[in-house]
């Protein structure tokens, strides 16, 4: 494993504080879990971006706390919906030896036999929960939809098979399927239900007084 990402303890403070830490490129975190006490922390902005691109979102590395070396994982984080920049990082120390359960994500690869066909590529699940070790957590599990045709589905039971992890989802969850694509009349119909909704509302007039 690389070298460890350094971090410095920090006194709980107020807001104004932790934008003065933001604005030197440090990222107000803590970091929990096994043998490790609740500590905030700071971690510099650019060394944990580092890290992340090294070890993966879901990567255990070393985080160096008063000397020592702690095997965490980023836990959680926030960041600046604008500038993306850290705002926050949690940090899960962990047993190297015992199993997690994380959510991992799902990357298509190749372009289907049916989606050449003129099927349209279906996915309906992005993400699944794993159980392994830390060293065995995925980055992203990839699916190859290759060999696809029209009508053809991968489903989760197609992803166990060698894998160094268990995958939490129930087998017969679909992850990707091709559907046919849509008839002339399909579509005309689903235009029909589009317009019906977003037509407005018929205004209900007030009674006419003068046939009371």
């Amino acid at each position: 494993m690389s070298t460890a990402l350094q971090s410095e303890k920090r006194e709980i403070a107020p807001q104004s504080a932790l934008r003065q830490l933001r604005h030197e490129g440090k990222v107000p975190s803590v970091v929990y879990g096994f043998n490790t006490e609740s500590t905030p922390i700071t971690v510099i902005e650019r060394d944990l971006i580092k890290t992340i691109q090294e070890h993966g979102r879901n990567g255990a590395f070393k985080l160096d706390l008063d000397g020592k070396n702690v095997d965490v994982m980023l836990s959680d984080y926030q960041a600046d919906v604008m500038t993306g920049k850290f705002e926050h990082a949690d940090f899960l120390a962990i047993n190297m030896s015992e199993e997690l359960e994380v959510d991992v994500t799902i990357h298509l690869s190749g372009q289907s036999a049916g989606e050449k066909a003129g099927g349209v590529v279906q996915q309906p699940l992005w993400e699944v929960k794993v159980k392994a070790k830390p060293a065995d957590i995925p980055e992203h599990i990839e699916v190859d939809v290759s060999k696809l045709d029209i009508g053809e589905a991968i489903q989760i039971s197609d992803l166990r098979a060698g894998a160094k992890y268990e995958i939490l989802n129930e087998d017969e969850e679909t992850v990707v399927l091709i559907s046919a694509p849509r008839t002339e009349a399909e579509l005309e119909a689903l235009d029909e239900e589009t317009a019906g909704e977003t037509a407005e509302p018929e205004v209900v007039k007030e009674k006419d007084e003068d046939k009371e």
